[in-house]
Protein backbone atom coordinates (compact mmCIF):
# COMPACT_ATOMS: atom_id res chain seq x y z
CA UNK A 1 0.00 0.00 0.00
CA UNK A 2 1.18 3.54 -1.18
CA UNK A 3 0.01 5.62 1.97
CA UNK A 4 1.73 8.68 0.91
CA UNK A 5 4.17 10.44 -1.88
CA UNK A 6 5.94 13.36 -1.30
CA UNK A 7 7.74 14.62 -4.49
CA UNK A 8 8.17 17.24 -7.78
CA UNK A 9 4.92 18.32 -9.30
CA UNK A 10 5.98 17.60 -12.61
CA UNK A 11 2.47 17.90 -14.34
CA UNK A 12 -0.71 19.34 -14.20
CA UNK A 13 -4.08 18.61 -15.39
CA UNK A 14 -7.75 19.21 -15.48
CA UNK A 15 -8.32 15.44 -13.25
CA UNK A 16 -4.60 14.54 -12.45
CA UNK A 17 -1.15 15.76 -11.27
CA UNK A 18 2.31 13.86 -11.92
CA UNK A 19 4.82 13.91 -8.96
CA UNK A 20 8.62 13.59 -9.79
CA UNK A 21 9.86 10.83 -6.77
CA UNK A 22 12.72 9.41 -6.91
CA UNK A 23 13.35 9.89 -10.87
CA UNK A 24 9.75 8.05 -10.86
CA UNK A 25 7.01 10.25 -12.31
CA UNK A 26 3.69 9.05 -10.24
CA UNK A 27 0.19 10.29 -11.86
CA UNK A 28 -2.34 10.59 -9.04
CA UNK A 29 -5.94 11.16 -9.74
CA UNK A 30 -7.44 14.28 -7.45
CA UNK A 31 -10.00 16.27 -7.17
CA UNK A 32 -9.96 20.11 -8.20
CA UNK A 33 -9.52 21.19 -4.84
CA UNK A 34 -6.71 19.33 -4.45
CA UNK A 35 -5.31 20.15 -7.49
CA UNK A 36 -5.56 24.01 -7.14
CA UNK A 37 -2.91 23.81 -3.99
CA UNK A 38 -0.37 22.30 -6.25
CA UNK A 39 1.83 24.38 -8.41
CA UNK A 40 4.28 22.93 -11.13
CA UNK A 41 7.66 22.34 -9.48
CA UNK A 42 7.31 22.87 -6.46
CA UNK A 43 7.05 20.04 -3.21
CA UNK A 44 4.22 18.53 -2.59
CA UNK A 45 2.82 15.75 0.14
CA UNK A 46 0.07 13.85 -0.93
CA UNK A 47 -2.06 11.31 0.96
CA UNK A 48 -2.64 8.27 -1.02
CA UNK A 49 -4.82 5.42 -1.60
CA UNK A 50 -3.96 2.78 -4.17
CA UNK A 51 -7.08 1.10 -6.20
CA UNK A 52 -5.85 -2.24 -7.71
CA UNK A 53 -8.26 -3.89 -10.24
CA UNK A 54 -7.18 -6.69 -12.90
CA UNK A 55 -6.28 -4.20 -15.69
CA UNK A 56 -4.77 -1.11 -14.09
CA UNK A 57 -3.23 0.21 -10.56
CA UNK A 58 -4.85 4.21 -10.33
CA UNK A 59 -3.05 6.20 -7.22
CA UNK A 60 -5.61 8.85 -5.99
CA UNK A 61 -4.32 11.55 -4.22
CA UNK A 62 -5.79 13.97 -1.17
CA UNK A 63 -5.32 17.17 0.39
CA UNK A 64 -5.08 15.78 3.88
CA UNK A 65 -6.04 12.35 5.43
CA UNK A 66 -9.44 13.35 6.41
CA UNK A 67 -10.14 13.24 2.86
CA UNK A 68 -8.42 9.96 1.85
CA UNK A 69 -10.43 7.95 5.03
CA UNK A 70 -13.53 9.65 3.70
CA UNK A 71 -12.79 8.70 -0.18
CA UNK A 72 -11.86 5.07 1.64
CA UNK A 73 -15.14 4.54 3.63
CA UNK A 74 -17.85 5.82 1.20
CA UNK A 75 -16.28 2.70 -1.47
CA UNK A 76 -17.71 0.22 1.43
CA UNK A 77 -21.22 1.69 0.37
CA UNK A 78 -22.96 -0.51 -2.29
CA UNK A 79 -22.41 0.67 -6.02
CA UNK A 80 -19.52 3.16 -4.60
CA UNK A 81 -16.25 2.20 -6.78
CA UNK A 82 -13.28 5.05 -6.54
CA UNK A 83 -14.49 7.44 -9.56
CA UNK A 84 -17.50 7.75 -8.05
CA UNK A 85 -16.34 7.85 -4.58
CA UNK A 86 -13.63 10.91 -5.97
CA UNK A 87 -16.67 12.70 -7.55
CA UNK A 88 -18.61 12.81 -4.26
CA UNK A 89 -15.08 14.26 -2.57
CA UNK A 90 -15.25 16.98 -5.51
CA UNK A 91 -18.82 18.22 -4.43
CA UNK A 92 -18.36 17.70 -0.96
CA UNK A 93 -15.99 18.16 1.71
CA UNK A 94 -15.06 15.40 4.61
CA UNK A 95 -17.12 17.13 6.51
CA UNK A 96 -20.04 18.63 4.20
CA UNK A 97 -20.29 14.39 3.64
CA UNK A 98 -20.60 13.91 7.57
CA UNK A 99 -23.23 16.58 7.33
CA UNK A 100 -25.30 14.89 4.64
CA UNK A 101 -25.52 11.38 5.95
CA UNK A 102 -26.48 12.56 9.25
CA UNK A 103 -29.07 14.32 8.56
CA UNK A 104 -30.39 11.64 5.60
CA UNK A 105 -30.15 14.61 2.78
CA UNK A 106 -30.48 13.23 0.03
CA UNK A 107 -31.14 16.41 -1.54
CA UNK A 108 -27.30 17.23 -1.07
CA UNK A 109 -25.97 14.05 -2.14
CA UNK A 110 -27.53 13.85 -5.05
CA UNK A 111 -26.34 17.12 -6.32
CA UNK A 112 -23.09 14.65 -7.16
CA UNK A 113 -23.09 13.57 -10.70
CA UNK A 114 -23.62 10.10 -11.20
CA UNK A 115 -25.93 9.67 -7.69
CA UNK A 116 -29.61 9.42 -7.65
CA UNK A 117 -32.31 9.53 -5.52
CA UNK A 118 -31.74 5.92 -4.37
CA UNK A 119 -28.22 5.56 -4.23
CA UNK A 120 -28.24 8.69 -2.54
CA UNK A 121 -30.30 6.34 0.52
CA UNK A 122 -28.18 4.12 0.20
CA UNK A 123 -25.24 5.76 0.78
CA UNK A 124 -27.13 7.34 3.92
CA UNK A 125 -28.32 3.74 5.02
CA UNK A 126 -24.61 1.92 4.86
CA UNK A 127 -22.52 4.59 6.18
CA UNK A 128 -24.88 6.27 8.68
CA UNK A 129 -23.83 4.53 11.67
CA UNK A 130 -19.62 4.91 10.14
CA UNK A 131 -19.39 8.00 8.90
CA UNK A 132 -18.56 9.97 12.29
CA UNK A 133 -19.05 13.21 13.53
CA UNK A 134 -17.71 16.11 11.53
CA UNK A 135 -14.72 17.60 12.95
CA UNK A 136 -14.95 21.04 12.91
CA UNK A 137 -12.23 21.84 10.62
CA UNK A 138 -14.88 23.93 8.75
CA UNK A 139 -17.24 22.88 5.89
CA UNK A 140 -15.21 22.84 3.01
CA UNK A 141 -18.15 24.09 0.91
CA UNK A 142 -20.60 25.32 2.75
CA UNK A 143 -21.63 27.23 0.13
CA UNK A 144 -24.59 27.41 -2.34
CA UNK A 145 -24.05 24.80 -5.14
CA UNK A 146 -23.39 27.27 -7.47
CA UNK A 147 -20.62 29.05 -5.60
CA UNK A 148 -19.12 25.87 -5.18
CA UNK A 149 -18.44 24.64 -9.02
CA UNK A 150 -17.47 28.35 -9.64
CA UNK A 151 -14.95 28.28 -6.63
CA UNK A 152 -13.71 24.74 -7.78
CA UNK A 153 -13.41 25.61 -11.45
CA UNK A 154 -11.44 28.90 -10.85
CA UNK A 155 -9.10 27.00 -8.30
CA UNK A 156 -8.17 24.72 -11.12
CA UNK A 157 -7.32 26.75 -13.62
CA UNK A 158 -5.48 28.90 -11.36
CA UNK A 159 -3.80 25.97 -10.65
CA UNK A 160 -3.21 25.48 -13.76
CA UNK A 161 -1.30 28.59 -13.96
CA UNK A 162 -3.89 31.35 -14.84
CA UNK A 163 -4.57 34.43 -13.43
CA UNK A 164 -7.51 34.94 -10.94
CA UNK A 165 -9.05 37.68 -13.12
CA UNK A 166 -8.89 35.20 -16.44
CA UNK A 167 -10.27 32.07 -14.36
CA UNK A 168 -13.07 34.41 -13.48
CA UNK A 169 -13.74 35.85 -16.92
CA UNK A 170 -13.44 31.85 -18.24
CA UNK A 171 -16.08 30.93 -15.27
CA UNK A 172 -18.59 33.68 -16.59
CA UNK A 173 -18.46 32.41 -19.60
CA UNK A 174 -19.27 28.91 -18.96
CA UNK A 175 -22.09 29.64 -16.31
CA UNK A 176 -25.08 29.38 -18.48
CA UNK A 177 -23.94 25.78 -18.78
CA UNK A 178 -23.67 25.01 -15.43
CA UNK A 179 -27.55 23.57 -14.71
CA UNK A 180 -28.64 22.64 -10.86
CA UNK A 181 -26.26 19.76 -10.80
CA UNK A 182 -22.75 20.89 -12.01
CA UNK A 183 -20.13 18.52 -13.51
CA UNK A 184 -17.21 20.09 -12.21
CA UNK A 185 -15.02 18.25 -14.72
CA UNK A 186 -16.71 19.11 -18.49
CA UNK A 187 -17.22 22.64 -16.88
CA UNK A 188 -13.02 22.70 -16.00
CA UNK A 189 -12.60 21.74 -19.40
CA UNK A 190 -14.86 24.18 -21.28
CA UNK A 191 -13.57 27.27 -19.33
CA UNK A 192 -9.76 26.05 -20.27
CA UNK A 193 -10.78 25.42 -23.67
CA UNK A 194 -12.65 29.40 -23.75
CA UNK A 195 -8.91 30.61 -21.83
CA UNK A 196 -7.13 28.54 -24.63
CA UNK A 197 -9.10 30.60 -27.56
CA UNK A 198 -8.44 34.33 -26.29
Amino acid sequence: MIAHVRGTVTDLGLTSAVLEVGGVGLELQCTPGTLATLRHGAQATLPTSLVVREDSLTLFGFLDDDEKSCFELVQTASGVGPKLAQAILAVLGPDDLRVAIAGEDVKTLTKVPGIGQKGAQRIILELKDRIGAPTGRGLVHAAPVADVWRTQVVEGLTGLGWSAKEAEKAVDVVAPDAGPTPDIGALLRAALQTLRKA
